[in-house]
């Protein structure tokens, strides 16, 4: 018997329906359980470890972050020391683990400075040196201090440092010092988080040495501290000025009490102010037992 026409258009239906139904078949999702055996992946070597130990005396190693007019600020020394002392041929060339001469080779541990500070007026021949204590000895920048007065009669007279003062050196208790700038103390020293005094001033003004020495940095290279001076003031005693707008003076120049060396600004900082310290063997002291009261 033949089928009918509607049989059979049913049946062909059907088998289209079937075949769409089979290519349209999505595979079911499976959850198998992840492997028990972990997939080694190789680490990252671990930065080495820093030597914590403490320091041989009159040497530094090299801390991660640590430049070397840093290191020299901190021990108190001109970099240009370090570099001749540790034979650097490239002074941003230094290595975290590199152990430093931070103090002249003959001299070990004691951060002396081979070469006494020229004082200004030092250059002209000196009087005989004075008895100032029993013992009578001679004292390089004491004589070039007292070179200087005589030279010059009009100069202020040498008075001592405030009570209190850390400092027990004959020749540091003879120097004279004055604030570097008029303005209002808006931070004081606190040996954890500031390292000195911030004075606050207008965009320009007068920034003058605290105490006569000799120029030991003048630029910028000390991050934190925007344009800088650093003055040395004897063997063991140098005073800082940051963030200035303007450097009037240069390395190596011998300046006077009260003489301009900076114009006050906002370097490295978000307000006009000048950052003064005081540094003692390179740690940092309260400037408030030099400075005189006002």
């Amino acid at each position: 018997m033949k089928p009918t026409p509607r049989l059979a258009l049913l049946t062909l239906s059907l088998g289209v329906l079937s075949a769409c139904s089979t290519e349209t078949r999505v595979a079911p999702v499976i959850d198998r359980p992840t492997s028990s055996v972990a997939i080694s992946r190789p680490r990252p070597a671990a930065p080495p470890a820093e030597d914590t130990r403490p320091d041989a005396a009159g040497t530094y190693t090299v801390r991660r972050g640590d430049t070397l007019l840093r290191i020299a600020l901190d021990h108190g020394q001109n970099y240009r020391d370090l570099v001749a002392w540790n034979n650097l041929s490239d002074p941003d060339d230094i290595k975290v683990g590199q152990v430093l001469k931070v103090a002249p080779p003959e001299r070990g541990g004691n951060a002396v400075v081979t070469n006494p500070i020229a004082m200004p007026g030092a250059d002209k021949p000196a009087a005989p040196p004075r008895k100032t204590e029993p013992n009578g000895a001679k004292k390089p920048y004491s004589d070039a201090a007292l070179a200087q007065k005589e030279d010059n009669p009009k100069a202020e007279k040498v008075t001592g440092i405030a009570a209190g003062s850390t400092v027990t050196a004959s020749d540091d208790e003879k120097l004279s010092w004055m604030w570097p700038s008029d303005g209002r103390i808006v931070a004081t020293f606190d040996e954890g988080k500031n390292k000195g005094i911030d004075i606050a001033g207008r965009l320009g003004q007068q920034v003058m040495a605290a105490g006569s020495g000799k120029v030991m940095y003048a630029g910028s290279g000390i991050r934190g501290y925007g344009n800088l001076v650093i003055v040395k003031h004897s063997n063991s005693l140098l005073s800082a000025y940051a963030h200035n707008r303007t450097i009037v003076v240069k390395e190596g120049q011998n300046v006077t009490k009260g003489q301009v060396i900076a114009e006050m600004g906002n370097s490295d900082t978000d307000t006009v102010k000048l950052h003064f310290e005081i540094r003692q063997q390179g740690k940092p002291v309260d400037p408030a037992k030099f400075l005189p009261s006002r």
